[in-house]
């Protein structure tokens, strides 16, 4: 898409180099194009910048991010600011909305000295905060100290926006957050949609392929899917499993399939184009202890699959009540397989529904109107 360089600049600024969820929502930015601004993305070298090369959208590699450790991203960003003259920096991801914070404040605190030094307009969008802080944090401590932080880099953010209704709640619940603007992931649903049926594998009447996509990690309930298999492929003989994905977990996954004998059944693809997979799947699992606004959910949802996930977070946003079971947390390995088994025997036969949604052009349009209208909460408060 051409832009203008009279427009003003909205530099995102992304501090880590992979393609997860982050970089499919600022990559879609970028695809979509950004009504009446110049998208500039800071970010490592790595996946995100390839494909943001790929698209033609302006890309700024530095010594920024995770890997280049605070001091020396706090200078890089500075600097750029100097240079670039942003109207708006928009962080994505905690280490981003620190260093950013802690850049945009101090030329704000030093442009009430001198009026020439060019202070932008700061925007955070929160993508990861879950109900229990121990999903990402890990320890007590780390807990409370991200709350502090979070807390302190807020009173200097000019807009704070959220991808789910649930993730603004819990901004405000734990951060103590005021205005949220609620901004949700925006899909292709009609790409999506022909997509898969481009690439469709018609299944067998005596098969049932059931697909999971996410990281091996143990807060994906992965452990839980395979038991849940099991006693599914009893009842279907001809059930296969997929699970996609890569993680710390896979050597324990693998020992749990040879344990219940499944080898033949359960396939583990590791990374995959998630588009082919679906087109080879009839049922996606998902059963996350968080989720906030899950593109995974969301493309099998355009992709017409069938979906169960854990009614937790911002899924209850995406899906029906029929397509959820209750978080899996406080239940028995036993227990829980059990439910999803049953459940997902009873998704086979629900019946497909349209599936509407946030488009990308429309994610782009809000996020431009949210700057323009000088932070308006997009949420009703």
């Amino acid at each position: 898409m051409a832009v203008s360089h009279s427009q003003p600049v909205a530099l995102h600024c992304v501090p880590v180099p992979g393609f997860g969820g982050v970089a499919r929502h600022v990559s879609d930015i970028a695809k979509a194009g950004l009504p009446g601004y110049r998208l500039v993305v800071l970010c490592p070298p790595g996946a995100l910048s390839a494909q943001l090369k790929e698209l033609g959208a302006e890309v700024l590699e530095a010594n920024f991010g995770t890997d280049a450790g605070f001091t020396a991203s706090l200078r890089t960003l500075t600097s750029i600011i100097e240079n670039l003259q942003p109207a708006i920096v928009h962080s994505h991801l905690a280490y981003a909305d620190v260093v950013a914070a802690a850049a945009v404040n101090r030329l704000k605190a030093r442009r009430l000295l001198q009026r020439s030094i060019h202070a932008p307009r700061l925007f955070t969008t929160e993508h990861g905060i879950a109900g229990d802080d121990a999903v990402y944090h890990g320890s007590p401590w780390r807990s409370r100290l991200m709350r502090a932080v979070h807390r302190v880099r807020l009173w200097g953010t000019d807009g704070a926006l959220a991808v789910s209704q649930s993730t603004s709640d819990q901004m405000r619940r734990q951060w103590g957050a005021r205005q949220v603007g609620v901004l949700t992931n925006g899909i292709d649903l009609s790409g999506i949609s022909k997509a898969v049926v481009t690439h469709r594998v018609v299944a067998d009447d005596y098969q049932l392929r059931v697909l999971s996509l996410s990281r091996l990690a143990p807060e994906k309930g992965l452990d839980v899917l395979i038991e849940a298999f099991s006693q599914l492929h009893q009842q279907v003989p001809g059930a296969s499993l997929e699970i996609a994905g890569e993680g710390e977990m896979l050597p324990q996954l693998q020992q749990q399939v040879r344990d219940l004998g499944l080898e033949g059944s359960v396939n583990f693809s590791g990374f995959v184009d998630p588009i082919a997979a679906m087109s080879r799947s009839d049922i996606l699992v998902q059963l996350s202890v968080w989720e906030n606004c899950s593109y995974t959910l969301l493309d099998a949802k355009a992709a017409g699959l069938k979906v169960i996930a854990t009614a937790v977070g911002g899924n209850p946003e995406i899906l029906s009540g029929a397509e959820m079971v209750p978080s899996l947390r406080q239940m028995t390995r036993d227990v829980a397989a059990s439910l999803v088994a049953k459940k997902v025997l009873e998704a086979r036969d629900l019946p497909n529904t349209t599936f509407e949604w946030t488009t990308t052009e429309e994610m782009t349009s809000h996020l431009a109107d949210y700057y323009g209208e000088g932070a308006r909460c997009l949420s009703s408060e």
